[in-house]
């Protein structure tokens, strides 16, 4: 009698299909920069999204253009990442009493959030990132508020900047940049401050300002850019310094810093930076481009995005406030009618 709750297997042996890229069909084009330098991608921003949670947020960013190519591997790169906060709420009595609110800061890459696919185990970048969100989170929390309590600050990366062009996956990607591997992980974690801050905003949380993360990079383009795109265009292989630097977008990185930036108190809470900056000259030879200056333009890129993250609270705000004035007419019209 056969099994009707069992699927069975093939009689006989099976082969995987693998799939091959033709010989007469061109090679993948990694994309190019057509964004100014002194211009960020559009963001998108909206908190809310978890109902279970104090507060929640979603980010994600525009994705970098696409090229026509018959590969089956996308060669356009995007960040998306969604944070909920939990908390705060009253730590165990087993824990000694802190008079600061206790911050965690959770990191997480979903298995599918890169090409090469992630393990359920958070691994030593992973445990990276969240400490440098949790350090960029300190400076806006009022702490002293909250004593003996705690906040879990949880951020997953549904999908995460690649290192190089996604049409040419594997080491061909870090051979230009000399073998360094990692560049990504700057735009991602300058996206999870900026989320952060939504998230812990919308969960009532006291603050002193809104961080926002911001990047900025020393690059060497692959090709000349668009006659519009650029008013000063260089010659292949000078450095210039751009805002929201995308990997796959560029020849090669040569040095990248993040902020975590308090935009209303001018105030510097996290930074984080990777590269070699010495040696490095920009389109005239006596113009260094140094530690300062890139600091500065990664200040810039994060006042930029905490224009986007006002607005979206402020939309916040006022659907909650809208939603709150739909909910007390019935009773309000009740008292009236009893009066």
């Amino acid at each position: 009698m056969a099994d009707r709750r069992r699927i069975n297997p093939p009689l006989g042996p099976t082969t995987a299909p693998i799939f091959t890229h033709s010989t007469n069909a061109p090679s993948p084009k990694p994309p190019h920069r057509i964004r100014p330098p002194n211009e960020i991608r559009k963001i998108f921003l909206q908190t809310g999204l978890t109902p279970s949670a104090s507060g929640s947020a979603y980010l994600e960013l525009e994705p970098s253009p696409r090229t026509a190519t018959d590969s089956f591997c996308n060669n356009f790169s995007s960040l998306k990442i969604i944070c909920t906060v939990h908390g705060p709420r009253h730590l165990p009595r087993s824990v000694p009493f802190s008079p600061h609110l206790l911050l965690s800061a959770n990191v997480k890459f979903a298995p599918f959030a890169s090409p090469e696919r992630r393990g359920y185990i958070r691994d030593a970048s992973e445990r990276d990132l969240a400490v440098h969100v949790e350090n960029a989170l300190r400076g806006l929390l009022i702490s002293e508020r909250w004593p003996k309590s705690g906040v879990d600050v949880v951020i997953t990366v549904l999908e995460g900047e690649d290192d190089g062009p996604l049409g040419l996956l594997g080491d061909e990607a870090g051979k230009e940049d000399g073998g360094l591997r990692g560049w990504g992980m700057m735009s991602v974690l300058s996206g999870c401050i900026t989320v952060a801050s939504a998230a812990v905003v919308d969960a009532g949380i006291d603050c002193v300002d809104l961080v926002s993360g911001g990047v900025a990079g020393i690059v060497r383009q692959r090709e000349a850019l668009t006659s519009g795109a650029l008013e000063n265009k260089t010659g292949d292989g000078e450095a210039q310094i751009v805002l929201d630097p995308c990997p796959s977008e560029h020849a090669s990185l040569v040095a990248i810093c993040v902020v975590g930036y308090l935009q209303s108190r001018d105030e510097i809470t996290e930074i984080w930076t990777r590269g070699d900056l010495g040696g490095v000259s920009g389109e005239q030879s006596t113009e260094r481009l140094g530690l300062e200056r890139l600091m500065d333009r990664a200040v810039e890129a994060a006042v930029s995005s905490c224009t986007v993250l006002e607005q979206a609270l402020r939309e916040s705000v006022e659907f909650k406030s809208r939603k709150q004035a739909l909910a007390e007419a019935p009773g309000k019209a009740k008292r009236k009618e009893s009066g």
